[in-house]
């Protein structure tokens, strides 16, 4: 069963905090961060990307990026723009996205848990971007940006969290420059934060990693390392546990993850369609967006068009948690056979298009030129997530977009 412990978190004052938090680390850029921090002294970007206050040409993995981070941190805290409660508690972390509302418990997961598959991943990592996240858990002795988790949902969590967020006022509460809602409650009263965590221990057998692998496995492994260091370890130190917001499953929200390619293999453009009508029906063509409406059918933009795709039976296996997929099966029919495109994670005729930024986002990449087809899939499901997490198998790369994205900064996890 799932371990998920109270924590001292480290807090910004509720004055500053809408301009101290900020997205993860991952979904930006250089250039990007810099902007969305100018002006903003205590955006906690100065700590998560703190390349921005480093000289251009510094590579962003090297030893002064990573001291200016600590410095950094250190900073925040001597200021008091970063505060440590007294006592272990959980906190609820609540998002709204276009009226609608998920609330997640913030607690500390275990790093047992991540070692002996509790915890469980739908993605592979990459060795250098653990790494560079492993470095940056270690010298600033924190977990300063949290994972996003999944549970199976368990009603009597439900019923803590609706009575507290009922009963008392968050403490945060604002909306961020994305548009997106962001709540936060502390829950202060002992019996609630020990029934929570009874709760976690008794009711919830595994959680998932919903969206940061990276960051997951990068304070894990730092964990381990920290208590293969210490000839005293006894288990409950906390290093053993890092930052994770756990949400119920059947609120969460998976948008699309589309993918746009640069040319069609040598294919004129009706070559191209002749050989998808192998293993899709072609059912519309129209100037106007067509959305996928349901699993097996695809959206396609090509030549000024959008066209609608249905897969035809043989391409797909509803009964594997694979061959269910949609980018499954546009991988092994279109992106491989016809294109050529093997290997999804290094070839660089391919791009991935996250759905928050709209389908129009895909015809405008290939009306500009850039790219020469573009393609639009349903979005999974999180009961596709848990099915393919149980079996032990792995998403093909690109699949999950979560929104909204969690704001580093509303809590720390410190290590000691």
């Amino acid at each position: 069963m799932a371990i998920v412990k109270p924590f001292k978190g480290l807090r910004p004052p509720a004055e500053i905090v809408k301009d101290l938090s900020c997205l993860p680390y991952d979904v930006m850029s250089r250039e990007e961060a810099a902007q969305m921090a100018e002006g903003k002294d205590v955006s906690l970007l100065h700590v998560t990307r703190s390349e921005i206050d480093c000289s251009d040409v510094i590579d962003v993995h090297s030893t002064v990026v990573y001291d200016t981070s600590v410095e950094n941190f250190r900073k925040f805290q001597e200021k008091g723009w970063l505060l440590q409660d007294a006592v272990a508690k959980f906190y609820i972390y609540a998002q709204t996205m276009n009226g609608r509302t998920q609330y997640g418990i913030v607690g500390a997961a275990s790093v047992d848990d991540y070692l002996n598959g509790i915890i469980k991943k739908h993605e592979l990592t990459r060795k250098e971007k653990e790494e560079d996240r492993m470095v940056h858990v270690r010298i600033n002795n924190a977990n300063i940006e949290p994972v996003f988790f999944a549970y199976p949902t368990v009603p009597e969590i439900d019923k803590i969290v609706a009575d507290v967020v009922e009963n008392e006022k968050p403490i945060y509460d604002f909306v961020a420059e994305d548009g997106f809602g962001h709540h936060f409650w502390v829950i202060n009263d002992p019996k609630l934060n020990t029934q929570i965590e009874d709760l976690f221990a008794n009711k919830v057998p595994f959680t998932y990693v919903a969206d940061g692998h990276h960051r997951t496995a990068a304070a894990a492994l730092v964990g381990k390392e920290k208590r293969d260091q210490n000839p005293n370890h006894k288990g409950d130190e906390e290093y053993n546990f890092f930052l994770a917001v756990h949400f119920p499953e059947d609120q969460l929200n998976i948008i699309d993850y589309n993918r746009v390619v640069k040319d069609l293999n040598g294919l004129t453009e009706n070559e191209f369609l002749d050989k998808i009508t192998h293993k899709f029906h072609i059912e519309t063509s129209s100037d106007t967006i067509i959305k996928p409406g349901c699993l097996h059918e695809f959206s396609m933009y090509l030549g000024g068009k959008w066209y609608k795709l249905v897969a035809k039976e043989g391409t797909y296996d509803d009964n594997d948690p694979i061959g269910v997929l949609d980018v499954t099966i546009l991988s092994n029919y279109i992106l491989d056979e016809i294109l050529g495109i093997k290997d999804l994670r290094t070839d660089k005729r391919i791009d991935f298009v996250g759905g928050i930024r709209g389908l129009e986002a895909l015809s405008q990449r290939v009306d500009s030129g850039e790219m020469k087809v573009a393609f639009a899939l349903h979005p999974v499901t999180m009961k596709q997530i848990i099915d393919i997490a149980d079996s032990g198998n792995i998403m093909p790369p690109k699949t999950t977009w979560f929104e909204p994205k969690l704001r580093s900064g509303m809590v720390i996890h410190k290590l000691d």
